[in-house]
């Protein structure tokens, strides 16, 4: 059976847009893996199975879709061991997809094409073909069209789950989004974001990222009074993240911040 880690992912700054013809919003986003990771395995076997996640939808939608797409029957057996926490704006159910997808491919005698996986992943979601990929990615369109970036990698992370905290559905994110009118000015803010990116040099000219146009939170107030030079909601959140320089100070910021939720300390990865 292969086994590949499915990592997580952090948004270091999000940019939301009008709602596009195709149902989803333009976006320009900054994706960095983070070295948080579910297990997923694949192995050929006589019918469809997934297991390990009882909640799981997004892994069978991909193999289904694989086996369409390569004109073949979907006979794998997918197992999942969650790390990553479900619904926090982490990633992970893209993660589990698209990790899903390419060990699939590579059982097929015949296996999609890198371009041709990627455009599949599209259509499951628009993180999806971003775990295709390695190193951080500038998405924009749907978030689906990727730029790598060159980011530096050496900071450590602070990761803020908090406790009673449930994310509405991204779909009401959006939609309360849309009722605010909140996508005025995208253009002027991609622009931002763009000269923003430009100047990185060192982790903390991250800092000068323009905040997530989705999500804000009390806690990332609390993680830049303990030290983070940039903190923010990651995606439509809840979770929420905290950059360091070094690794004594995340250390214990994490500790600090255990009062207020599930907590992890991390480091930017550069793949799956």
């Amino acid at each position: 059976m292969n086994r590949l880690p499915a990592t997580a992912k952090i948004n270091l700054a999000l940019v939301v847009g009008p709602l596009r013809d195709d149902g989803r919003h333009e976006v320009a986003t900054v994706l960095q893996r983070i070295d948080l990771a579910d297990r997923i395995a694949v192995e050929p076997a006589p019918r469809l199975g997934v297991s390990g996640f009882p909640d799981d939808t997004l892994v069978r939608t991909a193999l289904e879709a694989l086996a369409r797409a390569a004109g073949v029957e979907p006979l794998w057996e997918a197992r999942i061991r969650k790390r990553i926490p479900v619904a926090a704006g982490l990633g992970g159910g893209s993660s589990d997809a698209a990790t899903a997808l390419r060990l699939a491919n590579e059982t097929l005698t015949d296996p999609l094409p890198a371009g041709a996986l990627a455009q599949l992943a599209a259509g499951l979601g628009s993180d999806v073909p971003f775990f295709l990929t390695s190193g951080p990615q500038l998405g924009t369109g749907p978030g689906t069209e990727l730029e790598p970036l060159d980011l530096p990698q050496d900071f450590w992370v602070v990761l803020v789950l908090p406790a009673g905290e449930r994310k509405s559905s991204t779909a009401d994110v959006y939609a309360q989004f849309d009722r605010l009118a909140a996508a005025n000015g995208f253009a002027e803010r991609r622009a931002a974001l763009e000269t923003a990116l430009a100047d990185v040099r060192r982790p903390r000219d991250l800092a000068a990222l323009p905040p997530n146009d989705l999500a804000s939170s009390p806690i990332a107030a609390q993680l830049r009074l303990l030290g983070a030079f940039r903190a923010d909601v990651s995606g439509a959140g809840p979770a929420v993240y905290g950059l360091f320089l070094h690794r004594e100070p995340a250390a214990a910021t994490e500790r600090e911040m255990r009062r207020f939720g599930r907590t992890w300390l991390t480091v930017p990865t550069w793949y799956g």
